[in-house]
């Protein structure tokens, strides 16, 4: 999942997106309100974390934005404001949460997986694909029961392959999601993570699940392959 991160203070810009990196997240970081809104306006986030106290546009002005750009995004303020008065207009604004600091990552961490379990209010926090299933809360996968240990970035791709199940998906959508605007890697990535992925989820079994569409991507499949 892709979240944004809009923070001025570089402390806790690092310490927070280093924290959710290590939980599977992509993290896109904005340090003042244009930024932001450049970033909302090009991609498509799962999440976003925002600080209200920003250099040119202020948090308020951000979320205002965001909210009429995209009415479903959950949005999570993180700041060191902490009137009723604030609160009250922030939520009226279009906020799902809201964060005072100082804060314990921790507390952060639960929130944010709360919201979005609540932006798939009508999915289960488990994705299954045949005998594939991947736990969103326990972040594990097994197929036949059987666990499959996953590195940060396998979990992710194979994640956003399973919830998007039959549909196909180009390596600049996988790229988008999976990694972050600061990725400068290889052109082949996508293709030698998925060949990871098919090793430890496919190579013991007769049904292939991960398939390449030729010219286009790749795409999960319970049933016949393309």
């Amino acid at each position: 999942m892709r979240v944004l991160l809009v923070e001025d203070e570089p402390k806790v810009s690092r310490a927070v997106a280093r924290g959710l990196m290590a939980e599977h997240f992509a993290v896109d970081v904005a340090s003042e309100g244009q930024n932001a809104i450049e970033l909302a306006d090009t991609y498509d986030y799962d999440l976003v974390i925002l600080d209200l106290m920003l250099p040119n546009i202020d948090g308020t002005a951000v979320l205002r934005h965001i909210r009429r750009r995209n009415s479903g995004v959950p949005i999570l303020i993180l700041t060191a404001i902490d009137t009723v008065s604030d609160k009250v207009r922030n939520f009226e604004a279009g906020a799902d949460d809201y964060l005072t600091k100082p804060f314990a990552f921790a507390e952060l961490l639960v929130r944010t997986k709360a919201l979005l379990r609540r932006g798939t209010a009508n999915q289960s926090s488990t994705i299954k694909v045949a005998d594939l299933e991947l736990d969103r809360l326990s972040q594990r996968v097994r197929r036949q029961g059987k666990r499959i240990d996953l590195t940060l970035k396998e979990y992710s791709l194979l994640e956003y392959l399973m919830a998007n199940a039959d549909r196909v998906l180009s390596r600049a959508m996988i790229i988008e999601h999976v990694w972050d605007q600061k990725f400068d890697g290889l052109n082949n990535v996508v293709d030698v993570f998925v060949k990871r992925l098919r090793d430890k989820v496919d190579d013991a079994h007769d049904q292939k699940l991960i398939q390449t569409v030729r010219g286009v991507g790749y795409t999960i499949r319970g049933n016949t392959c393309w």
